[in-house]
């Protein structure tokens, strides 16, 4: 689980398009004064709501919904000097505890009295959903404000994102009036139903102790560490020829990942019980959606093909000595696009 969708680190993570009436119309029209004025207004939406996830302190219950899966997880975040400190806890299932400092986030096992420690690859964790300027996500997203609402006890409006494609997923998001604050974030189909959400069900904005971002496990003597082993690289000799418009790379790297991650667990270190393999890892992302490409090699036991939890689309292939697999919050179109578009470059 990511911490985002979530907790997350590995996001390994990991559409259609929301078919709207009059849509093409729409598209076909020059925008009005109105809808440019909606557009701004947006757009200013958008840009508090990626600021005060980074700037602001909070701390709150957040239930987290994927097709018949249901988590509930609490976050704890503060802006200490120039460094951002988090606390996340799973409240659900085995005990698991994660604290991050910038980048670097520690995982607490208590079962297994383990840390396993990673760098995280994406920013993409919730309440902080947005990686790309507002600006650009409007190249690949009608956005439009969609009225007021109320979630965990806070007014809050309303921002709506419509695919312009049928390759990215749609969005439905609720920020508090006052502060910013993204507060809830719905996943919509191409027809608008919606196969993720995540939403503070309690949330204290301001006014939050640095005390509470501490570990609950003040002795971890004689616990195991295990250190995520990442290293940034150049995967020039595979070549990605087909993203969806708006996806950039925005990272490569190899990591050990554990043949059975405890439950829960976002790093890709495992319990150390199993063997681990080194996995190359390739993101992309258009600012809200990403997609990892993982290279390693081949494995007989495995068998092709796809899968789909919630947003979640997934796809494994063998490809000559390698085997790659494909996952991402994007529609079933866009992870077969991508995964049919991998070519290992003749040396």
């Amino acid at each position: 689980m990511s911490m985002r969708r979530n907790p997350v680190v590995l996001k390994a993570v990991v559409t259609s398009v929301i078919v709207v009436s009059g849509f093409f119309a729409v598209a076909g029209r020059a925008e009005s004064a109105d809808s440019a004025a909606d557009k701004r207004e947006a757009q200013q939406w958008l840009k508090k709501i990626q600021t005060a996830a980074q700037k602001l302190s909070y701390s709150g219950t957040f239930v987290y919904q994927q097709a018949s899966q249901v988590r509930t997880s609490r976050i704890t975040h503060i802006l200490h000097g120039k460094n951002e400190i988090e606390k996340l806890e799973v409240l659900d299932g085995k005990p698991r505890e994660y604290i991050r400092n910038n980048d670097e986030i520690i995982c607490y096992v208590p079962e297994m009295k383990t840390l396993l420690v990673e760098k995280r690859v994406t920013r993409d964790v919730f309440p902080a959903l947005l990686n790309a300027s507002p600006a650009v996500l409007t190249d690949y997203y009608y956005v439009k404000p969609a009225g007021s609402g109320r979630v965990a006890g806070h007014d809050s409006q309303i921002i709506v994102l419509e695919p312009k494609d049928n390759l990215r997923y749609g969005y439905r998001l609720w920020a508090d009036k006052g502060s910013g604050l993204l507060l809830r974030a719905q996943t919509l189909n191409e027809r608008g139903e919606v196969v993720e959400q995540i939403s503070f069900t309690q949330i204290q904005i301001g006014g939050i102790h640095r005390s509470r971002v501490r570990t609950a496990f003040a002795n971890t003597h004689g616990w195991r560490v295990e250190n995520a082993l990442m290293r940034h690289v150049d995967s020039s000799g595979w070549a990605v020829k087909s993203v969806p418009p708006g996806f950039k790379k925005i990272r490569e790297i190899k990591r050990l990942v554990s043949d059975a991650p405890a439950q829960g667990t976002p790093v890709s270190a495992g319990s150390g019980t199993l063997g681990q393999r080194e996995v190359a890892q390739i993101v992309f992302s258009d600012g809200l959606a990403a997609i990892s490409v993982f290279i390693e090699t081949s494995s007989s036991s495995r068998a092709e093909g796809a899968a789909q939890q919630g947003a979640m689309n997934i796809v494994g292939k063998r490809q000559g000595e390698f085997w790659l697999t494909i996952v991402g919050e994007v529609p079933s179109a866009a992870i077969k696009q991508v995964a049919n578009s991998i070519e290992l470059k003749s040396k």
